[in-house]
């Protein structure tokens, strides 16, 4: 019995480590791409690009909460995972406000810049989905992480459709348009997220405290 529980903790030790080691990964990865994507959109002009570089900061944030919960119980990832929805909701509504902005003035944005550091996220997010695919059913904190993930590759793709078309109509309306779906993809992650974690907060709070199976509960 002792052998067994032992191996048990150090599986899940392993598997702390495993998450660790990926998480800082894909942190350092989004963090640098938010730095060029955010400089790359306000000198091109885009807003789909400067929405993706808000995709990226809002997964750096994301990121470091499930870094911060990975060796804690399942309270805090529930609590962390709520933190990150509303993360995700801010950086939707800012990406909103942006929006409006560029309906109300229209900017046509650089296309090369669009197209070359649209391909570069995607290649950088490819690789972050790769890494995060085998963590994502482990837990709740790594299926937001991998949703988070998922949903960037949703965003580069849509960048890199708008630069085409803005090429191809020499319209503002492609960059607008992929803005909004990126803003909508934020908001909807946000609300599963948030769901997900509101269920396992329910359910945490629901199970009794440990001390009701001791002694004190055996006297009344």
């Amino acid at each position: 019995m002792d052998d067994c529980c032992i191996e048990k903790t150090s599986a899940i030790e392993r598997l702390r480590e495993r998450q660790t080691a990926t998480l800082r990964l894909v942190l350092l990865v989004n963090a640098a791409m938010f730095v060029v994507e955010l400089a790359s959109g306000l000198l091109a002009g885009s807003v789909a690009l400067l929405a993706d570089s808000l995709d990226m900061l809002g997964d750096a944030l994301v990121y470091g909460f499930s870094l911060y919960v990975v060796a804690r119980g399942p309270l805090w990832k529930a609590q962390a995972a709520v933190a990150k929805a509303v993360v995700m909701g801010l950086f939707g509504v800012f990406v909103f406000g942006q929006l409006v902005y560029k309906l109300l003035y229209p900017q046509l944005p650089t296309v090369e810049t669009m197209g070359g550091v649209g391909a570069l996220a995607l290649v950088a997010n490819g690789v972050c989905f790769a890494m995060l695919w085998r963590h994502r059913a482990e837990d709740i904190n790594m299926r937001s992480v991998w949703l988070c993930s998922r949903n960037d590759l949703i965003a580069n793709v849509s960048v890199l459709l708008a630069a085409l078309a803005v090429w191809m109509t020499l319209s503002p309306w492609p960059d607008i348009v992929v803005g909004a779906l990126i803003c909508a993809v934020f908001l909807r992650s946000a609300f599963l997220v948030a769901g997900e974690a509101r269920a396992e907060l329910g359910l945490n709070h629901a199970q009794p405290p440990a001390a009701a199976d001791g002694p004190q509960a055996a006297r009344r």
